[in-house]
């Protein structure tokens, strides 16, 4: 039996097999991020054949997949996936974190620079625009399944949803905007010094610094079921600890790539 929208969580359902519409998400991340990427490279005067193409996408998405699955497992799971193990695997349950996929991406861009012998920052510069639009397909999925929503709020544009009580900040599309604004600007940046090298590794700094100044931001109104940390007397959520690094990566990048120009 074929079945559309059984549920809200799932888009598909053919018999026992279940299509969920974060999977689709991932998809069309994967899809959009393969018809970009050579126009990107040439952006950034990368050549690459398709094979390779092929190739560094593939693991880029399994870097996002690993990453982002052991991170959740690692920075949110707790005692529960050591009580049952099997469900690491289980990413169609859900449980992913953007922080783990960042790891997995960088491992995945490390190794394949180093193999192919290509300029590391210059290829993460074309990465970060695709990453950034996935991960707003990836928040969109989130809203569509009525999850990692928000405080409660009497804005007008709250929204309510199946699985919490009264109105709640919509911050999956927060967070759907957030990544598409940082997408739009790293587009902008990359295409304003298409066909110069001089300023390899800026548009992935500031895509860091963006992500970790607006991912902070929008964590001040989403709800949050792990509870926070207390640090010299403030509150923090897990997210905005994990973000820090990112930002403080993203400066360090512009720091060392602004002393290599003063060097040439």
């Amino acid at each position: 039996m074929i079945a559309f929208f059984p549920s809200r969580e799932i888009f598909l359902a053919v018999g026992p097999v279940l299509v969920h519409w974060y999977g689709i998400m991932y998809a069309i991340a994967f899809l959009l991020g393969m018809w970009m990427f050579p126009r990107l490279l040439k952006m950034a005067d990368i050549e690459m054949s398709a094979q390779d193409r092929e190739t560094f996408v593939l693991w880029v998405f399994f870097g996002v997949l690993f990453g982002g699955r052991l991170g959740f497992v690692m920075f949110y799971g707790g005692s529960y996936f050591w009580d049952h193990p099997l469900k690491i695997l289980a990413v169609w349950e859900g449980g992913m974190s953007s922080h783990g996929g960042f790891i997995g991406v960088f491992l995945a861009l490390l190794l394949f620079a180093s193999r192919k012998h290509i300029d590391l920052f210059r290829l993460a510069d074309v990465l970060v625009i695709p990453a950034a639009i996935g991960l707003a397909l990836g928040r969109l999925g989130n809203f569509i399944n009525g999850e990692l929503y928000g405080t409660l709020t009497t804005l007008p544009w709250g929204m309510t949803f199946p699985s919490a009580e009264g109105v709640r900040h919509p911050t999956q599309l927060y967070a759907f905007f957030k990544n598409t604004l940082i997408a739009s600007v790293c587009y902008l940046h990359l295409s304003s010094f298409a066909h110069t090298h001089i300023r390899s590794g800026r548009t992935a700094g500031f895509f860091l610094m963006l992500y970790g100044i607006l991912r902070f931001i929008v964590e001040i109104f989403r709800d949050q079921p792990y509870g926070y940390v207390d640090i010299l007397g403030m509150d923090f959520s897990r997210g905005q600890l994990f973000t820090i690094p990112v930002f403080i990566a993203g400066a360090i990048i512009l720091l060392l790539r602004r002393k290599s120009l003063q060097r040439t």
